[in-house]
């Protein structure tokens, strides 16, 4: 039986592989799966280790996007705080716009929030659009 959400992550991972590698950079993996980040990206003469994570829409139209890790021990499911010193990039792809968006976690505090729909407020301001995301910072 396949682990869904381990299934979600691969998914996550190879999308970013391709879309990154389309973008021109060299595609690295750690040799193991318990690094703090998923893989590393090389493009002139400069290394960038990146955390890609796999995020659906929500009812809103939006990515949340929390800098927490979750992962399950004997004594249930545990959380720790993502170490933003540890990740240079942070990769999120979303299934529903088979895109994937990019950000220096360091800029951000616990969270952040992509918006991919139109607000149904019109709203124009506080707002990051999940577009202006595209490129590698």
């Amino acid at each position: 039986m396949n682990h869904h959400t381990k299934d979600k992550g691969d998914l996550g991972i190879l999308k970013a592989q391709v879309d990154l590698y389309q973008k021109g950079y060299m595609i690295l993996n750690p040799s193991t799966e318990h690094s703090p980040f998923d893989i590393v990206i090389y493009k002139d003469g400069v290394f960038k280790r990146v955390q890609v994570k796999y995020r659906e829409l929500n009812s809103k139209g939006t990515l949340e996007i929390r800098f927490r890790s979750n992962y399950s021990t004997s004594k249930g499911v545990q959380s720790k705080e993502v170490n933003k010193e540890e990740i240079d990039v942070y990769c999120v792809y979303c299934p529903q716009t088979d895109e994937c968006y990019y950000f220096d976690p360091k800029l951000f505090l616990k969270s952040l929030t992509l918006r991919v729909n139109v607000p149904k407020n019109n709203q124009k301001e506080h707002i990051r659009y999940a577009f202006d995301y595209r490129e590698v910072p």
